[in-house]
């Protein structure tokens, strides 16, 4: 049972998850430190210089604050962190597999035209005959 369950750890795609998902919530980190610090402040600026930034209250006396600026901020985090994710993990990666893959010929014999197919496969029943 045990080995059952380090042959599971070991095989490539738990490990690469385990990768991943670490380096995920630490981007995620930077991305949202980077929206709260630089994007906010900059929507917010462009929104209106009150205390609401970039967004208006429904009523006076509530506390009900429709933010704009906010939903802004996430969208261009969310962006962001596309972007940078595409860029930076998909392409290399699929340019890494495409580097992997074998060329024609390497592990897989030639196809046969079916018209040469099928005249050996004539050929080979001839020879087969007996009293020829």
């Amino acid at each position: 049972m045990i080995t059952g369950f380090k042959d599971f750890l070991m095989r490539g795609n738990v490990i690469d998850l385990a990768v991943g998902i670490a380096i995920g919530v630490a981007f995620t980190s930077l991305v949202a430190a980077f929206g709260d610090n630089f994007i906010n402040p900059l929507v917010a600026a462009v929104g209106g210089g009150s205390e609401k930034g970039f967004g208006f209250q429904i009523t006076d006396s509530s506390k009900t604050l429709v933010d704009i600026g906010g939903l802004i901020n996430a969208l261009i985090v969310f962006a962001v962190t596309m972007a940078v994710i595409y860029f930076a993990v998909v392409v290399p990666v699929q340019k890494l597999q495409a580097m992997r893959k074998p060329g024609p010929g390497v592990d897989e014999p030639e196809a046969v035209p079916e018209d040469t197919a099928l005249l050996r496969e004539i050929r080979d029943a001839l020879a087969r005959r007996p009293g020829l």
